[in-house]
């Protein structure tokens, strides 16, 4: 476990961003992403998390009908555009997909992670699959995922992961200043997650959170947006809004994030407790 008590030396600049995404059209949904890579070097930015499975859509049955056209991995070169953005912006990506650890194996639900180089870093997949995700063919992941980048420590969750909280929690103990969740919240019950939820795994770690949503139809869902940063605290520092390309860009603070742990010291408590599975640490720098 990670010195809970370091933190970064100097502040970072990241982005959540959202845009509507064509169903299951690979190429086009890269190009976006690119897009929002240039945009987000534009805003200053060393980091962009974009919603989940992004680079299909949302679009279960499709992608479950034909895994080998859909399933994206490390070294596929559908992924080139979007590395070559990274490296000429030197921004890192972390993106939705959906996954395949070999040929014929189980379908994840992912976040493909490039660096600033835009070499291919790591990959998470999706701890907490959705009953319909699971009854559809995707598995869940067996562990989770810190990224460093600059000082700071970064992890990574999808979607239903913000549903409990010992996965945030866990991130959090493994000495992580921020949550970063690429999602698909829809209208309705998933507007009233955003504004409950996420602040809340703010507020629970004393962590900033990021959240990249979906803000368009995807499969049977309609994003509702707001892309946003949370301070560790729990109020909003920043948020897009529910429709349309937008970019959430945020400075992270050690200051903020020490005042913050400070006044509300919930991760030195000698009863925390979180799930005892690995952790992939994967370096930015």
């Amino acid at each position: 476990m990670n010195d809970l008590h370091a933190l970064p030396s100097a502040g970072l600049t990241l982005t959540a961003g959202q845009a509507p995404c064509a169903a299951l059209d690979i190429p086009a949904n890269v190009a976006t992403a690119a897009e929002l890579v240039r945009r987000s070097a534009d805003q200053g930015s060393a980091l962009l998390v974009l919603p989940e499975l992004f680079l299909t859509g949302y679009e279960l049955p499709g992608i479950v009908a034909d895994p080998d056209r859909y399933a994206l991995g490390p070294a596929d070169a559908r992924l080139d555009p979007l590395a070559a953005a990274c490296a000429e912006a030197r921004v890192a990506v972390v993106v939705g997909a959906p996954t395949r650890h070999q040929a014929g194996s189980q379908l994840r639900i992912s976040a493909l992670v490039l660096g600033r180089d835009g070499r291919f870093v790591t990959q998470y997949d999706k701890q907490h699959s959705t009953p319909n995700e699971r009854a559809a063919g995707f598995s869940p992941g067996t562990k989770g995922c810190t990224l460093t980048l600059d000082g700071w420590r970064l992890g990574l969750g999808i979607c239903w992961d913000l549903g409990f909280p010992e996965h945030a929690r866990a991130a959090a103990l493994d000495g992580a200043h921020a949550y970063l969740l690429g999602a698909m919240l829809g209208r309705g019950s998933g507007a009233h997650q955003r504004t409950t939820v996420l602040p809340a795994r703010a507020l629970d770690n004393t962590s900033y959170t990021v959240l990249a949503n979906h803000c368009a139809p995807s499969g049977p869902y309609h994003g509702c947006g707001g892309s946003a940063v949370w301070n560790p605290d729990g109020t909003l520092l920043t948020e897009a809004g529910p429709d349309g390309p937008a970019l959430a860009t945020a400075h992270l603070s050690p200051t903020a994030l020490a005042r913050a742990r400070a006044d509300d010291p919930v991760l030195i408590d000698p009863s925390l407790t979180a799930p005892a599975l690995p952790r992939t640490t994967a370096d930015l720098d």
